[in-house]
Parts: structure tokens; sequence; C-alpha cells
């Protein structure tokens, strides 16, 4: 499927058949391992990584859904993926977030991958075909993932802050350095590793850093740790570290020195993703509140009666509505290939920040019952807290936004 051939109208045919497939296949293998997944000591070990048999159960869901066609949904063309553009990808993201909320990791992290970090990333059509041709199958059936090794402990937001050196040997390099909050890395079969190459065009802040395409099991390659975030034992977060890694010219993704630019070329649909997947978790938060109002009975009727309910529930509906249309109107500037940069910030931004709010809400009209794990508003809860980090905080959000801004970029 191509960009141009994607109406609108076959969004809601996509979704439908989405639905259905993690219906009759991922549920069941959701409901088979049940007590495992419940108990945070099964799925993370001491090291606070991913078990053995949880990573086992991941790559049952990420086969499965290769074999329906759904992991490959926002890989390009190219590469025989869906091609979904980015009005397609936010719908997708939407209705999974809203029919399924928080915690279910094998629907929301094992059936359709990231749209630029895992999968069939288009940071693989960078490759020489030398060293995509003998791993393409495997990455696109979900045997084999990636991860995106750009972050580490000083360099999050400031790139150029990185402290990874590829220094030169031979006809490659040998890089050293750690990595931090790699998602995906402990169970990642090739990663992409940024390292400085250039340090005089770093300290310049104009390049200097590329991009390497390894696999995991490269001698010097090493997952030290995942990263307990909030309420977890563990996380897909993790630490790496790279060790007298070597690298040729041929694991050069793009161009030497230009790996900076392929990260930012990823990050508007990643925005995007985000901004959407907070769109769905708060209507199913929303959801959760108005059936809550109609049936909890208090001063002899229904919660949803009272005018103080009535008032909330109306102004979480209005957040959701215009986060959503923003969410829509910027969707179609990507697809259109207009510029985006301020819009994707800002949606990011005001998505990331909704969802907090209506699930701080909606857990108060839930009363006691919504500081408990019984109705999931818990973990949502948590999960839109996680949400305004990555991509980019808030306030690297509003910063962009405001730079924007100042250089003449004023039309909304």
């Amino acid at each position: 499927m191509s960009e141009n051939t994607i109406e609108a109208s076959d969004y809601q045919e996509i979704i439908d058949a989405l639905m259905s497939f993690i219906e009759k296949a991922v549920v069941p293998i959701e409901q088979e391992h049940a007590e495992f997944l419940s108990d945070e000591y099964n799925v993370f070990d001491k090291r606070g990584l991913m078990t053995q048999k949880y990573r086992d159960i991941n790559r049952q869901v990420r086969e499965l859904s290769a074999e329906a066609g759904f992991y490959s949904l926002y890989g390009a063309e190219s590469l025989d993926g869906g091609d979904l553009p980015a009005s397609g990808i936010i719908q997708v993201q939407e209705a999974l977030h809203h029919k399924y909320g928080p915690e279910r990791t094998l629907i929301h992290e094992s059936v359709i991958p990231s749209p630029f970090t895992n999968g069939l990333s288009p940071l693989l059509l960078k490759l020489k075909d030398e060293v995509l041709a003998p791993r393409l199958e495997d990455i696109r059936s979900g045997k084999s993932t990636l991860c995106f090794a750009l972050s580490e402990p000083d360099a999050g937001s400031d790139v150029f802050n990185l402290k990874t050196k590829a220094t030169p040997e031979g006809d490659g390099w040998v890089i050293n350095g750690q990595k931090q909050w790699i998602s995906n890395a402990a169970h990642a079969s090739h990663a992409f590793v940024f390292a400085i190459t250039d340090p005089e065009a770093v300290k310049a802040r104009t390049g200097g850093i590329t991009c390497f395409f390894v696999d995991t099991s490269d001698e010097g390659f090493s997952v030290d740790a995942g990263i307990p975030m909030m309420g977890k034992r563990g996380s897909n977060a993790t630490i790496v570290s790279l060790t007298n890694l070597k690298v040729t010219r041929d694991q050069i993704v793009g161009e030497e020195g230009q790996g900076l630019n392929l990260a930012m070329g990823g990050i508007s649909r990643g925005r995007l993703t985000m901004s959407a997947t907070c769109v769905g978790l708060a209507r199913w938060a929303l959801d959760q509140a108005v059936s809550y109002a109609n049936t909890r009975k208090t001063f002899g009727k229904t919660i949803g009666q009272h005018q103080m309910i009535q008032a909330k529930l109306a102004e979480i509906a209005t957040q959701i509505y215009l986060c959503k249309a923003a969410v829509v109107r910027t969707a179609a500037m990507v697809d259109a290939g207009l510029p985006a940069v301020k819009e994707t910030s800002m949606v990011k931004m005001a998505c990331t920040e909704m969802a907090g709010r209506v699930l701080d809400e909606v857990m108060q009209i839930h009363g006691g019952l919504g500081l408990t794990n019984e109705m999931g508003l818990e973990a949502g809860y948590r999960f839109a807290r996680t949400m305004r980090v990555p991509d980019g905080t808030s306030e690297i959000q509003r910063r962009t936004v405001a730079k924007r801004l100042l250089a003449g970029d004023t039309q909304l």
C-alpha cells in the first residue's frame, strides 16, 4: 500500500481488522499467561531486564502479527511495509489505546512497533544493500528487533553533549561509551548506534555524529541493566555499554557525520504517535468516568446528576476533543510534506499534558476506587506521567515552539 492509495475511509477497515486480530490471536495469549504476566518478578529479573520467558511471549505475538500483516503496517512500501501515512498511524494508535487502555504491553509494544526506532524503520533505507539484505526478512517477520542507541546519561535533549566516541582504526572505527534509556536493547538483534566521529564539528554544533548499524551480538555491545520506572521493578528501557566495539564504513547509516539529521527525521511521526496515544488513553479514561458516573450513587442519585461531576466530564471531553483535532491537522501537514516542527512540538506538549490532567480528574471522579488497581486508572496515571518526557520533555517542546516563532514561523 502506498500513501496515495490509502484514503481516510480505509483506516476504519484497517483498525477493525487489527482489533479482530488482537481479539482472536493476542488476547488468548494474554489469558493463557495471565498469572505469569501479573507478577512483576516473572516479567523482570534482578537486573530489571525482561525475563527470557517474557521475551519469548513477546516474540510469539510479534511473529503472529507479522504473519497477519500488521507488524509491518507502518513500514515503507519499499521494505514491503504497509506504508501507512501519518494520518493513518495516529488513528491506529488512538484506537488501540482507546480500546485497551494502559498496561497491555503485549498489544501496545509487540503488535505494531515504533514507526521509527524498531520494525521496518525508515533508517533501514539508509543502509547498504549488502548489510540490509541478509537481515531484512527476520526484521520484517518480527524474529529480529531493533533498538535506537542515541541517548546517554548526559545527553538527552542536548544531543551535542554526546560522549560516545568512534576512534579511527584501520579502515573503520572503535566505539567506546555508554547509552541510557535505550528501549528494546535487551532483546534487540540490531542497533542504531550514534557516536562522535568529528569532535570539532560536534564542538561547533554543526554535525560530526555518525550513526552505525551493528548487531547486538557483536563483541563490545552489552546491556547492563533495565531501568526501574514508575511503579515497576524494571522496564524496557536499558543501560547499554559499548566497549571497543569495532565497526566498518559499510555499517554507516546514511552519511558520515550526519547522524543527527537521521535522528531528527523521525521526530515528527514519533511525537505524533505519542500524541495520538495520549488521546486514545484519555478517551479510555473518559469512558470509565462516564460509566461510573451513570452507576455510582450518592445522596439518592447517580453522581452524574451532580453539577460538579458534570462540569468535570464536560471539561475532560473538551480537552480531548481539542487535542485530537490538533493531532489530525498536524498529521495532515506531515503527510503533505509541509514544515511541521512547531506543530508537532505543540501537539506533543499539549496531548501529553492533557492526558495527565484527564487521568487525574478521572481518578478523582472515582474517589477511593480510583486509587486502587481495580480499574486500571492508577496504571493509566503512571503511564500518562511518563509520556511527558520521551521524545523531548514539555519544556523542550516549549523551547522549540518559541524558537520557531522568534525565527518568523508564526503561521497557525
